[in-house]
């Protein structure tokens, strides 16, 4: 990858979720484009068999998952939420309202287990990718 490409990957490793659903719709909006669409090509290329046990074996970032909350828990997840990411009252709201929804992305295994159990704690399912 050129130096710029690698500059840029770095940067989106530092972002808030908020501030990347931001990025991504300002993209769309730039460019006429659609993010949810899927592109195929490169991306739907199969692995061979050795490449994807390669993949599995150097697997250094996690996604932490929301996958539900129970409606009597929903405020004290909310707290996790908000500091787990750093989003607004509203932005938290909204972002439980249409779950699963990743609550980290690219994060260490440590800190994905944190925020699993900060999150389970509070009474929502969650999954670690």
């Amino acid at each position: 990858m050129s130096t710029t490409t690698e500059e840029i990957i770095e940067k989106l490793k530092t972002i808030t979720l908020f501030e990347a659903a931001e990025l991504v719709s300002r993209i769309e909006e730039t460019f006429g484009v659609d993010a949810s669409a899927p592109s195929g090509g490169f991306a739907s290329a199969p692995l061979a068999a050795g490449e994807a046990a390669e993949a599995q074996e150097e697997k250094t970032a996690f996604d932490v998952i929301l996958e539900d909350v129970a409606s009597d828990k929903r405020v004290a997840v909310l707290k996790v939420i908000r500091n787990l990411t750093s989003l607004g009252l509203k932005e938290a709201k909204e972002f439980t309202s249409s779950l699963p929804k990743a609550v980290k992305e690219g994060v260490s295994k440590e800190e994905a287990e944190q925020a699993k159990q900060q999150l389970e704690e509070a009474g929502g399912k969650v999954k670690i990718s």
